[in-house]
């Protein structure tokens, strides 16, 4: 299975023109797709807007239900695989590498969206009003996209990419009213128990959450959880946790005041050179590095 550290790699991978930016890219889509049929993970977030005609988007090892629907939506190393895809009118994607957040609220926000998680392996299906919508907003990040960046242009360009995902909110409460769960079920609600987690401050009276505590907290066995995501995702538990420190701990780094250590202890870790070690391992530079050149 390929996995895609950056935007570039995945354009290079399906023969399209380089990126206008290293963390966010824009590509318009007519009639014809040219995607590779193999599975892929990436560190970024997709939203499409694809009415397909024929071909096949798959998500977590889940075919999408795309009869007549319009908007996709997947999460960083959510397994992917897009194959053959002709499409009935002009489409859209917005690719976005989790780091283009950092240091804005949309970085804690976008996680609650749950229509990029496995359960929602539907797509959103859009009335006409609903389409013009959406690409309007995108036709706005597009003009910021392609003008000369300065000190405003990432507020707005994700000021647009939130009304997008707040409308579509909007679109899928609607469209799911009376859905029945799906497959997947499990591997979001450990998404969702490991954010919640983090976010009522459990972290700094507990601890790190162990495997053990997690699937607990999901009633099932210790080796159960470990198994589903390692099959549905390429990684086991443990590292869906570190992974997720990982992204909480590079939002973190670009606060001026705080230091590695405070970091690594608000994260839970009681050991800050075990969190530099892990941070190095899985970015590829140092805490003390990464925060150096976020904030420069």
């Amino acid at each position: 299975m390929t996995h895609f550290k950056t935007l570039s790699e995945l354009h290079q991978f399906n023969g399209y023109p380089p990126p206008e930016h290293p963390l966010l890219s824009l590509l318009r889509c007519h009639q014809t797709c040219p995607t590779d049929s193999r599975e892929y993970t990436g560190d970024f977030y997709m939203i499409g807007l694809k009415k397909m005609k024929s071909g096949m988007i798959r998500y977590g090892r889940t075919n999408y239900d795309s009869d007549s629907g319009s908007m996709y939506f997947i999460k960083p190393r959510q397994i992917a695989e897009m194959r053959n895809l002709e499409l009935e009118e002009d489409g859209f994607a917005i690719y976005i590498h989790e780091d283009y957040l950092n240091g804005h609220p949309l970085h804690a926000e976008i996680k609650k969206y749950q229509y990029f998680e496995y359960e929602a392996n539907e797509a959103l299906h859009l009335s006409p009003k609903e389409e013009q919508i959406i690409w309007d907003l995108y036709r706005d990040i597009e003009t910021e996209y392609n003008n000369n960046p300065d000190e405003y242009s990432k507020d707005i360009i994700l000021g647009h990419i939130e009304a997008i995902l707040r409308y579509a909110q909007r679109f899928y409460k609607r469209q799911f009213m009376n859905r029945t769960e799906l497959s997947g079920r499990i591997i979001s609600r450990f998404s969702e128990t490991l954010r919640k987690y983090f976010e009522s401050g459990q972290v700094t009276k507990k601890g790190l959450p162990t495997v053990t505590f997690m699937a607990a907290e999901l009633n099932l066995s210790t080796s159960y959880p470990s198994d589903l995501l390692k099959q549905e995702t390429g990684k086991t538990a443990i590292e869906h946790i570190h992974l997720f420190l990982i992204s909480e701990a590079k939002h973190l780094l670009n606060n001026a005041d705080a230091t590695v250590a405070e970091i690594a202890y608000s994260l839970g870790f009681e050991n800050p050179p075990y969190f530099s070690r892990l941070f190095k391992k899985e970015v590829g530079v140092s805490p003390n590095q990464y925060k150096k050149v976020s904030l420069n």
